[in-house]
């Protein structure tokens, strides 16, 4: 960039403000009703929370990479287009994978016809095939047993049901699974047939050795004729050919499947097979979104620091956050508008994955547009380990950075299965929208009322206060009794998210010289939105797994005021240390004070610079 050319300060802004809106919208689309889906294609808590700690882990170790390597080879749009398309892509590959079966679709959706019973399964296939007695029986057994039962199921339980074959002939079919045995009775009149199974790892082959065994026997006064049936057709050359080969070639494939990885799987039931190619998928989305943030946000503060206009930098955060609203509210309100199913198979969630794919792809010209600048002159040294360091010689830096981890691994809580507690109350996807959407304008409200607050609070009573509201909202949480109860206590989130950061920003003033704000602060971002997120989602996931939603809350309610009865004596004893920011100083308009305080401010720059001397 040469120094003669006409530079847009303004223009500069807005376009980086309608990308962050849009980006912060697309994101707002789908991230937070992400567990939702992932709850409807069958994981557990635990599973999901995995998933969800992995996606953070990520981000934590390649953004500050990926944003050193654009950097390094100047391939900073080159990295942004690439990241908006490739993530939208990965986004949709994760409508290709197939729930685990109908009923978690249906047990949060009011779609009764989707909803079969065992005896309807049974009944509607049996009037399909006919009524030849072997064959039927066969694939009653097959149908009805693969779906009830697993090969590591320990429980006991017992299904009867009635079966009818023609209008002049029924039967009763009764399963029982216990300790890894099956037990099948199909009863005729007075003639009963039972068989007795043990479970295996491969349940394709545990049920076609039920079905041969079932075919050789014989029901009712049927048995002779159906012995001799099968006899003829055992002795059969043709048929022991086709048998030989038709299980050749099943060995074979099977032989092939096993040196691959998809066909390790296969080994796996069904739910591991599932969260094992939604963590492959969501580990490769995250790889293409991650890079994206860190490499805008480093390109346009270079972009306004090379025209010494640095100090508006931050005003683009505000329109992220109003996207983010628009994306949260918008995306809630459709998706409640729709069926429970979009054509014949796709469910209504579906729609989040859509709308960030498209809303991305908007965000795609202006990347063409934006404010980019590499500056090659900056020193290394400001950067990420120097923060690091300066975060680690102050008490009351590290108090604060103890903060932000613990209010990341509350908040993973809260936006990992906030809305799993609300589904459970009845809300849908409108009231969580709504309640999601007020909890952001709170947050985007408090610059509003920060000189109101800074005035009675110190920085580290704001971040008292933050945590305190933060624990009250998940106590609150594990109480909610009905679809909009969540929506009032969002308001607090102007104190549990707004107030926190403010002060985590007095914080990185503090600590930081110049120019090595920016880098302080995102290390406080990576304790609290990777870190502390990332083990927040991990640790959730089991408890609600073991436990259940409203008692994470409470947990974690209970955690937060523990550290607020602390947090006081800590920071009584930590002396507080503040660095002289002389790039601020310096920027100051001097212009807009008198001369007195003029010469107040330089005798008070004098002072302090003998003192460093010393």
């Amino acid at each position: 960039m040469k120094r003669n050319k006409q530079i847009d300060i303004k223009g500069a802004l807005v376009l980086s403000s309608i990308f962050h809106f849009l980006y912060s919208c697309a994101r707002a689309c789908i991230l937070p009703f992400l567990t939702l889906y992932l709850r409807y294609l069958g994981l557990t808590p635990s599973m999901t929370g995995l998933l969800m700690s992995t996606k953070h882990l990520i981000s934590l170790v390649w953004s500050p990479l990926a944003s050193f390597l654009s950097k390094h080879y100047n391939k900073r749009r080159a990295v942004i287009t690439g990241s908006l398309v490739c993530s939208a892509g990965a986004a949709l590959i994760v409508l290709l994978i197939p729930s685990t079966g109908v009923e978690t679709l249906t047990s949060h959706c009011n779609i009764s016809h989707l909803s079969v019973s065992p005896t309807e399964e049974l009944s509607d296939y049996v009037h399909v095939v006919g009524s030849e007695m072997p064959t039927t029986h066969t694939t009653i057994v097959s149908q009805s047993a693969a779906h009830e039962s697993s090969p590591t199921e320990t429980t006991s339980d017992t299904m009867s049901s009635a079966v009818s074959m023609s209008k002049a002939t029924t039967y009763t079919l009764q399963l029982q699974h216990s300790n890894n045995v099956t037990t099948l009775q199909l009863q005729h009149s007075n003639n009963v047939t039972t068989l007795q199974l043990q479970h295996s790892n491969n349940v394709t082959t545990q049920w076609s050795q039920v079905n041969v065994s079932v075919a050789n026997h014989s029901i009712g006064g049927e048995r002779n004729g159906l012995e001799s049936h099968h006899g003829a057709s055992n002795t059969s050359p043709t048929v022991r050919r086709v048998s030989r080969s038709a299980e050749k070639e099943k060995q074979r494939e099977k032989d092939e499947a096993r040196l691959e990885f998809l066909g390790n799987l296969k080994v796996m039931d069904v739910q591991h097979q599932l969260f094992f190619m939604l963590l492959i998928v969501v580990s490769i989305w995250e790889l293409m979104a991650a890079p994206l943030e860190w490499t805008v946000d480093d390109g346009l503060y270079e972009y306004l620091d090379f025209v010494d206009a640095s100090d508006r930098y931050g005003s683009t955060g505000v329109w992220g956050l109003l996207g983010a609203v628009c994306g949260v509210s918008g995306a809630g309100l459709l998706v409640s508008h729709l069926d429970c199913l979009i054509g014949s198979h796709t469910p209504r969630s579906a729609v989040h994955f859509y709308s960030y794919a498209a809303v991305t792809t908007l965000a795609v010209p202006v990347v063409a547009f934006l404010p980019l600048y590499l500056n090659k002159k900056r020193s290394r040294s400001t950067g990420l380990f120097k923060a690091l360091q300066l975060v680690r010689g102050d008490l009351r830096a590290l108090l604060c950075a103890a903060t932000t981890f613990l209010m990341g691994l509350a908040g993973s809580a809260v936006d990992d299965f906030l809305l799993w507690q609300m589904q459970d109350h009845g809300s849908s996807e409108l009231h969580m929208g709504l309640s999601l959407a007020v909890a952001l304008l709170s947050r985007a409200a408090f610059p509003l009322l920060s000189g109101r607050v800074s005035k009675l609070l110190s920085p580290g009573r704001v971040l008292l206060v933050g945590t305190a509201c933060l624990a009250l909202q998940c106590l609150y949480y594990s109480f909610l009794w009905g679809p909009w109860a969540a929506i009032p206590v969002q308001v607090l989130s102007c104190f549990s998210s707004g107030a926190l950061w403010w002060a985590v920003q007095v914080q990185c003033e503090d600590v930081a010289t110049p120019g090595t704000e920016r880098s302080v602060r995102r290390v406080y971002q990576a304790l609290s939105l990777d870190l502390g997120a990332g083990l927040g989602s991990m640790a959730g996931g089991f408890v609600v797994h073991r436990f259940g939603v409203s008692v994470l809350f409470r947990g974690v309610a209970v955690i937060l005021l523990l550290w607020c009865l602390f947090l006081p004596l800590l920071q009584w004893k930590a002396p507080r240390q503040r660095r002289i920011n002389y790039s601020r100083l310096l920027a100051a308009d001097t212009s807009e004070v008198s001369e007195s305080e003029s010469e107040q401010e330089r005798d008070w720059l004098e002072k302090a610079m003998e003192d460093d001397e010393q």
